[in-house]
Order: structure tokens, then sequence, then C-alpha cells
């Protein structure tokens, strides 16, 4: 979707683009927007509040931790909801942090791509030290909702550490790799293991972290979060295929820019190893059938739909696929881990603690 190759875009695929700029940082004051107060709107452009698939992205990964500690746990059902309103409220904060962040390192970049250039700091609505100031504000609201996770204070605080750094270091993964879908994969599935932590699981221990005096990880843990960080690859990857020219005319890295037209290949790749690592997490978990049914075969029959249908030479098609397929397989996902949950607790009760 770059300057020099509008002529061969046709009209429906012009009029997309134009609205994922106008949903994605354009200067819009529609539906819920309309409300607010002018000098709001920036700010709210920024978070990626409207519409808030930035918060939903972040929060999935937490729920597919709550319910899967819930099942090894067979968690009570207050529990589960207590933890989920919890990282509901902390997703909130680090979602408006990270894309606040993220805008105002990537400025000079966002304004030389055509569909990026109107979000608030390019166009001049916000400038780089009220956005650094609205960052670090939404990352103290974040980093208020740690205290109130189960265990050791500090040792809640050092297992956050590692997403810290992550969504610290993300903006700047696009010039100094090929693979910063890997490190956004990463950021955002640790959420999983926070979701872990507000359920009062150890999903791993080692050292200062863990009540145990011997080092510790829950494997079935691990196969959820790594699914979960080629899950955000796949996405991702489609989603940087919009920006392709652009992001190769100004020396942004991805794994769009790296593979190209072998884009497709890597995808089947990244699933096929993707479902490997959900049914290995299944099987370390003893799930049973409501698991590999909806959240298996759900979250690889819709992956791969993704994949196969996608036009990765359009821009149209791409937002598409990516706007819609995060929420069929994530939802997937999540419903498949509830309906274990709600199958194990329905027949065995939960467990008293």
């Amino acid at each position: 979707m770059t300057v020099d190759g509008k002529e061969n875009i046709q009209p429906n695929e012009t009029l997309c683009n134009s609205s994922v700029a106008y949903q994605y940082g354009g200067n819009h004051k529609s539906g819920w927007l309309a409300r607010l107060p002018d000098s709001w709107l920036p700010y709210v452009q920024l978070a990626r509040l409207s519409p808030p698939a930035g918060l939903c992205l972040i929060y999935f990964p937490h729920i597919f931790g709550i319910l899967h500690a819930a099942i090894l746990r067979r968690s009570p059902l207050p529990q589960v909801l207590q933890a989920s309103a919890l990282m509901l409220g902390g997703s909130f904060f680090v979602s408006n942090a990270i894309h606040a962040w993220n805008d105002l390192i990537d400025a000079p970049l966002d304004a030389l791509v055509e569909r990026t250039r109107n979000r608030p700091i390019p166009r001049g609505a916000v400038s780089s030290s009220a956005a650094l100031f609205f960052t670090a504000t939404q990352a103290v609201g974040a980093a208020l909702f740690i205290p109130s996770l189960p265990h050791a204070k500090h040792q809640n605080a050092l297992y956050a550490l590692p997403s810290m750094i992550g969504w610290t270091y993300y903006p700047w993964a696009k010039r100094h790799t090929n693979c910063p879908q890997l490190v956004l994969g990463f950021c955002l599935a640790w959420g999983i293991i926070m979701g872990s932590r507000a359920m009062g699981s150890e999903p791993f221990a080692v050292g200062i972290l863990g009540s145990g005096e011997k080092p510790y990880m829950e494997y079935s843990t691990l196969c959820l979060f790594l699914a979960s960080i080629l899950w955000t690859t796949m996405y991702d990857t489609i989603y940087a295929h919009q920006d392709l020219k652009d992001d190769i005319k100004v020396g942004i890295k991805s794994l769009a820019v790296l593979y190209r037209e072998r884009t497709k290949s890597l995808l089947w790749q990244l699933l096929t190893l993707m479902a490997a690592l959900l049914l290995a997490c299944g099987r370390l978990s003893e799930m049973d059938l409501m698991y590999h049914l909806v959240a298996v075969g759900g979250a690889t029959l819709s992956l791969g739909l993704m994949v196969a249908r996608v036009d990765l030479q359009s821009s149209t098609s791409c937002w598409w696929w990516f706007s819609n397929g995060f929420w069929f397989a994530g939802g997937s996902i999540a419903a498949g881990l509830l309906l274990e949950y709600t199958s194990l607790n329905l027949l065995q009760g939960p467990l008293q603690y």
C-alpha cells in the first residue's frame, strides 16, 4: 500500500485500507469516541482502545494461563473469576503502556509508512514528552496489580520482569532482528505465566523464584507458552505483510520482509509445530476430548484456513485475516480450556486447599 503502488489498488482495497488507517491511529471521532473531549482522543488512539484489539491480544494469553492452571489445580470458580478480573485490569494498563511506548519509539518510522503516518505522534497531536509521561503513568498502573497476586510480592515482581524487559526492547527489535514477531510473541505469551501466578501456581521455579529448593518446570505450561508464541508469530507476520513495500523501503525488519514470497511455507511449518505443542500440553495435563476437539482442533483448523486463504499480496486480505483470524484461534483455545475446566469441575468437583 505504497504511494507509488496506488494505481494498482482496486477501489474496494482502497476503501479497506482507509478503514485500517481510520481505526488504528487515524484522526477519527466516530462511535463512542464522539462523546469524549477532543483533548482525550489522541491518547485513546495512542493506546489503541478503538477498537480494543490490542487489549484482547494481551488478555487472551492471561486467560489461557488462568484456565490451564485452574484445570491442573481444579480450582473453584470464584478464584478463576477473581484472577480473570485482576488480569483484565492489569492487561488494560499494560496495553496502554506498551502501545504508547511503541509509538513513541517508532514515531520517525511511522511517519514514513502510509498506514501509520496519521498516528498521534507523527501527526503532532501528542508530543514526545506527553507520550512518555502517559507511558509512565500506565506502566505504574499495571505495576500496582502485581502486589495483588498470590505468593510473595518480590517473587511476583521478578516473574513479571522478563515481560517488562521484552516490552521495553520490542520497538527496537524491528531494527535489530528479522524476527520481531518472536519477540512480540514472547512478550504476549508471558501472560500465560502471569495468569498461572494469579491462580497461585508456580509454572516454573529456580533460585529465588519459587518456594521449593529444587528447580521446577511445569512442562504442560511450557508447551502452552511456546504454542502461544507461535500463534502470535503467525498472525503478526500476516499483519506485517500490509506494509511490506514501505518496510523494505525504510529498512524495517520482520519475518515478512525476510521471507516475502516464501512466507506461506513458514506459516505452515509454524502451524504444524503449534498444533504439536497444543497436543503435548493436553497430554501432559491429562485433558479430555473437549480440549482436543475445540482448542487443538479449532485453533488448527482456523489458522490453517487463514494460511490457505490469505493473499499476502493484498493489504485487504492481510488485514481481514489478521483482524478475524486471531479471534478464531484465540477463542478456540480459550473455549477448549474453559470447556475442559467446566467438565472437570462438574464431574469431579474442585479440590479443597
